[in-house]
């Protein structure tokens, strides 16, 4: 099954954390507890830094990039989380090893849309546009941006939630422009399954 590659999405997603360049020479990509706005940041300068060390020998260097980008990501998004939610009710019928193979494929392929994505960054800007004090007890925050480029501003949104497992915030879902990345890939991994009768194997087979 063909993942979303709108041009919209694609050029969005390749800037989606790449907020404030001026912040490389500030931090080191230390993956320490941090707040959700803080833990943005701190993906944006991991990201500048792995675009910068892998931009020359691309593509060649392809497969150690996209392994790069999955060491940053795999600790600031919930993968697990947003593949069950994206089989939608399929979930509850779907084995427990058909849950982790689909949430492995699924970090993968994104990973591996969104690397490419980045290799075409062109240096929009990117404007935070809520940053709340984060209350105590508080679980969950959006942190709203905006994309802002040569054809106008897109709307940003990263839902993120607090886990008392490991004491970090995790990025659940992203929204760009009023789309829902979650959604959008739900409803396609539902078609599918319909399509081909329930079957969750063929349906995760096919995902790329």
């Amino acid at each position: 099954m063909k993942r979303v590659k709108s041009g919209l999405i694609a050029s969005l997603l390749a800037v989606s954390f790449v907020v404030f360049p001026a912040l490389v020479a500030a931090e080191t990509p230390v993956q320490a507890a941090k707040g959700p706005y803080e833990k943005i940041e701190q993906i944006t300068v991991d990201l500048l830094d792995a675009i910068e060390k892998h931009k020359e020998g691309y593509p060649a260097n392809e497969l150690t990039f996209f392994a790069a980008l999955n060491d940053i990501l795999d600790v600031s998004v919930d993968f697990k989380y947003i593949a069950k939610q994206v089989m939608g009710p399929y979930a509850k019928t779907a084995s427990t090893e058909q849950r982790g193979l689909f949430a492995h494929t699924f970090r993968d392929g994104l990973v591996e849309t969104y690397g490419r994505g980045l290799m075409g960054y062109s240096g929009q800007e990117m404007v935070l546009l809520s940053h709340a004090d984060i209350k105590p007890g508080q679980r969950k925050v959006v942190v709203k941006q905006e994309i802002r480029g040569a054809d106008g501003g897109y709307p940003l949104a990263y839902t993120m939630a607090f886990k008392k497992s490991t004491g970090q915030w995790m990025i659940l879902n992203m929204t760009i422009n009023g789309i829902s990345l979650r959604k959008t890939f739900q409803s396609q991994f539902v078609q599918s399954a319909k399509k081909l009768g329930g079957d969750i194997d063929q349906v995760i087979a096919g995902w790329k």
